[in-house]
Parts: structure tokens; C-alpha cells; sequence
């Protein structure tokens, strides 16, 4: 990827967000192993080294614009809508760390990179909140700022144990997912009366809708890692599944806008949710085991289809610009 000093400046967080999709196929693909064989495991292993690799390319272009940009990256922090979206660099920190744990067994680093990432995660998701002290006023929260991006700063806590637990930090990862599914129906709250109050967000966010299908996912997940019952993995598939039916309603609306990184909101929550359905599956009947291997054919193409406009998105230039409409002013 080719780029010069006025595209590194455009350069923000939301990138991140293909690693997180990467890293959801990976675990996607691995849980599909039980039905497919080592064709799956092998899957895994490609798209973990594909994931890991990004976030290196990705994390050194980031470290780039923030020396030479210092005041864009500085407004990311300040911005009313985009500041939540710093979570993705310490989310594709915890979800490279889980793909790690799973494919290859606990190791140094992906325990260094997991302490780093839980550490991060747990950092922003208190300087966000920090920030609605300041009540609506200067840097506080405001309607604006109440998007799905939320979700990532402060119910992100609950990936934390999709490797805490095999690394052997079970307590500590259990105190960290406990303040993500502390605020997760506190998120989900202020968005519904964001909607009710003020409308839906701008059609340029659409596509961050579906960020609503990661934490029951997730939590469902984490849950059976956990030796939950299978039935509180019920639960949370059942809930994850009415948010991707309703996120859905505006996938047509999402549609109409030029493809941006934001589409890439898409990708972790599908793969989530196609992971939790192969679990239930190997111990469900066979038309739940179809289903899974068929949301798991959808997540790759929604991934490779993302990737690949991606791709063209850089070689046109329509990728890495300036903003045309402000995200906190543009229309919903």
C-alpha cells in the first residue's frame, strides 16, 4: 500500500476494524473444524497470519501519522463521534491474542499481547466514560457521539477472556468482562433513546449498526468457554440474532452510501456470530449444522468483498480523504 503524506493524515482508527474482521474468520473457521477437518484449521492459520500481518503494516503507518500528523491524531481524540473508535486498536490486540492462543496454544507473545491489549481496552473504556462527567458540555457526551462506535470503547472489555482463560487469567478476565456486560444494556439504552430523541445516526455510519450483533455474540461465546450451559449459549445467539435481524433493516440504506473503512463495521460481528453458530452446532441437529456452514460461506464473502473494495478503494483514491460531511453534523 502506497501512500503519500496527505492520505497517511486520513489514516484514523477505524482501520483497524478489518483486522478485527480478519481475526473473526480465523475463529470462525477454526470452530468450523469438527465438520470440515484440518481444511479449516488450515483456513485459520492463513487468516491469523493475514490479520497479524495487517495490524503490523497498519500499527506502523499509525505510529507514522501520528509523528507527522500529531494534530490529527490528536483530533481523533477530541472528535464527538470518532473518539470511541481508538478501541480498535486494543480489540485487534485481545483478538489477535485469542487466534494466537487458539491456532498455536498459550505462548509469550501472545500473553504479551494480551496483557497489552486487556490493559489498553480497560484504559479507553475509562477515559470514555471520563468524558461523559463532563455531562453534555465540551468533550462530554453528546447525541452526536451516541453511535454503535460506542460499543467498542466500553462493552469491547467482553473479548478479553477469549484469551484470558487459556493464558490462566481467569480472575482478572472475569473482572474486565464483568464491566463490559455491566455497560452493554447501558450503551444499548442510550442508543434506542438516541434514535427515539434525536434520530438514527448519519447514512455515512449506517454500516456501524451491525457492531450492535458483537457483544451477545461474544458474551455467548465466552460464556461456553466458560462451561456455561449450553442453554445460556442459546440465549446469547438468540439475542445476537434479533440484532443482526434489525441491523439488517438498514442494510439497504448502508448500501446506497460510496464504500468507506466504516463498511468494515460489517465484518467482526458476522464472523462473531457465524462463530457462536458453529459451536452450538456440533452439538446441534443437522439443519442447525447447515445453517452454521452457510453463515460461515457468507461471512468469507462479506470479508472478501470488503477486502476487495478496500483495495480498489486505494487505488482510486477514494479511500485515506478528508472528510466531505462532517460525521457530527451530517444528516440523518
Amino acid at each position: 500500500m502506497s501512500l503519500s503524506p496527505t492520505p497517511l493524515k486520513f489514516l484514523g482508527a477505524g482501520w483497524f476494524g478489518s483486522v478485527m474482521g480478519l481475526c473473526g474468520l480465523a475463529l470462525a473457521w477454526h470452530r468450523a473444524t469438527p465438520l470440515m477437518g484440518e481444511m479449516a484449521d488450515s483456513a485459520a492459520l492463513i487468516l491469523g497470519l493475514l490479520a497479524g500481518g495487517l495490524f503490523v503494516l497498519l500499527a506502523g503507518f499509525y505510529l507514522l501519522r501520528r509523528q507527522r500528523y500529531p494534530q490529527a491524531a490528536l483530533e481523533d481524540f477530541r472528535h464527538p463521534v470518532r473518539h470511541p473508535m481508538v478501541a480498535a486498536l486494543p480489540i485487534s490486540l485481545l483478538l489477535l491474542a485469542a487466534v494466537a492462543v487458539t491456532l498455536t496454544g498459550p505462548g509469550l507473545l501472545a500473553r504479551g499481547v494480551w496483557m497489552l491489549g486487556a490493559a489498553w481496552q480497560f484504559a479507553v473504556t475509562l477515559w470514555v466514560l471520563k468524558r461523559w462527567l463532563n455531562g453534555n458540555g465540551q468533550g462530554g457526551l453528546t447525541w452526536a457521539g451516541v453511535t454503535p462506535a460506542l460499543i467498542l470503547s466500553v462493552v469491547g472489555n467482553v473479548l478479553v477472556p477469549l484469551a484470558g482463560l487459556p493464558l490462566g487469567y481467569g480472575a482478572w478476565s472475569a473482572a474486565q468482562f464483568g464491566v463490559g456486560l455491566f455497560f452493554w444494556p447501558v450503551v444499548v439504552l442510550l442508543l434506542f433513546v438516541r434514535i427515539a430523541i434525536n434520530g438514527m445516526w448519519s447514512e455515512r455510519l449506517l454500516p456501524s449498526t451491525f457492531i450492535t450483533i458483537a457483544p451477545p455474540a461474544a458474551a455467548g461465546l465466552v460464556a461456553l468457554q466458560w462451561g456455561a450451559p449450553a442453554l445460556l449459549g442459546w440465549t446469547a445467539w438468540g439475542v445476537a440474532l434479533f440484532f443482526l435481524l434489525w441491523s439488517a433493516a438498514v442494510f439497504r440504506r448502508a448500501l446506497a452510501q460510496p464504500f468507506s473503512i466504516a463498511f468494515w463495521a460489517l465484518s467482526f460481528p458476522l464472523t462473531a456470530f457465524c462463530a457462536l453458530t458453529l459451536r452450538l452446532g456440533q452439538e446441534g441437529p443437522a439443519w442447525f449444522q447447515a445453517l452454521s456452514m452457510m453463515l460461515l460461506a457468507l461471512s468469507s464473502l462479506v470479508v472478501a468483498a470488503l477486502a476487495l473494495a478496500t483495495v480498489k478503494g486505494l487505488r482510486s483514491g477514494s479511500l485515506l480523504v478528508a472528510e466531505t460531511v462532517p460525521l457530527s453534523t451530517a444528516a440523518v
